[in-house]
């Protein structure tokens, strides 16, 4: 009974002490900044858990406030607006700088994941070793895919010889490449943009995944969906380096604590099942086509995204030591979590 009674006494002093020195860390104000709509399940689920999770863990002394929809800034320039501390965190598409960070394109290869849940932290895990060298500007906190998406177009896209001739607007440069392999021309806007771009004939095509085709009112300006998962993008939550070196040990704790692999599956969860979600609504409104390849689609589809990974392979040589074996180390993340292809 003594030695219960003072393991008790032991941890409330231990918890007093701890809520003591987090009630005296200065406090901390973050603005983070993305570029979705704030009704997007990546801000719903995602980042709200994550904030509110900060923010408890922090006893209060660090408050985020999300700025959503581009209020601070173009989609293509958060990762520069956390790097200068026009942001303190913000989330970014590496893919919308082609070239600028070679490495993570390896996650968007298409072929290369089965789910966004696993997938997430196989990608978050992987990239840990490359993180400061492709983006040493930043804190990188964490990273994670959506879930796997695909052409969705105004005019039927079934085999590969069909984006021949279109205009595409691409989801980042490997699928950019791809669709130049294709015969296709690309239409570089941002998600927040692609909907006027196909309404007024810029593009013919978008690469999506399925519940954003709903969110960003894209059903509008497509009615072909071609049913395959072809490839997923990757996205990254960075950190103004100068505002997490001013912060107390406590407090990039708490920071450190919520930038890991296991995050990366929690903040991408929510926002898997609600695109998930979305193949199942828009195959049950009217007036759009569900285009479901056979074997021999898949195939040719496979055959023809098979040069990307030799282009990536290419585009990181001199960067990482063995390129194919950073690709295998990837594909056996995905494969220990149950989400390779």
């Amino acid at each position: 009974m003594f030695r219960n009674r003072t393991f008790a006494a032991t941890v409330a002093a231990f918890a007093l002490l701890t809520g003591s020195a987090l009630a005296q860390d200065d406090q901390v104000e973050l603005r983070f900044a993305h570029w979705v709509p704030p009704q997007h399940p990546l801000q719903v689920h995602g980042m709200t858990e994550w904030v509110e999770s900060v923010e408890e863990a922090s006893g209060g002394s660090i408050n985020v406030t999300i700025y959503p929809g581009q209020q601070l800034g173009q989609a293509k320039d958060h990762y520069d607006m956390a790097r200068d501390g026009i942001s303190d965190i913000s989330f970014i598409n590496p893919g919308y700088q082609p070239g600028r960070f070679p490495i993570i394109g390896a996650g968007e290869l298409p072929f290369l994941i089965s789910n966004a849940r696993g997938g997430s932290a196989a990608l978050d895990a992987w990239y840990r070793q490359y993180a400061e060298q492709e983006m040493s500007d930043v804190k990188v906190c964490l990273v994670h895919f959506h879930s796997p998406g695909t052409f969705h177009s105004r005019e039927p896209i079934k085999v590969p010889g069909d984006v021949d001739g279109m205009n595409v607007r691409p989801a980042h440069a490997t699928m950019a490449s791809f669709v130049s392999l294709l015969g296709g021309q690309n239409a570089q806007v941002s998600a927040p943009e692609a909907r006027d771009a196909l309404e007024r004939g810029v593009a013919d095509a978008i690469t999506f995944p399925w519940n954003s085709i709903l969110i960003f009112g894209i059903d509008k300006a497509v009615s072909h969906h071609l049913d395959i998962p072809l490839y997923a993008t990757t996205f990254a939550w960075v950190m103004n380096k100068a505002k997490y070196e001013g912060m107390s040990e406590n407090q990039k704790k708490v920071i450190d604590d919520h930038c890991t692999s296991e995050w990366a599956e929690r903040v991408a969860a929510g926002w898997a099942d609600n695109e998930d979600s979305g193949r199942q609504k828009i195959m049950e409104m009217d007036g759009h086509n569900i285009i479901e390849p056979s074997e021999e689609d898949v195939a040719a589809w496979r055959e023809a995204a098979a040069p990307l990974r030799e282009e990536w392979k290419k585009n990181v040589a001199g960067v990482v030591d063995d390129p194919q074996a950073a690709l295998d180390g990837l594909v056996s993340e995905l494969e220990s979590r149950d989400s390779a292809y």
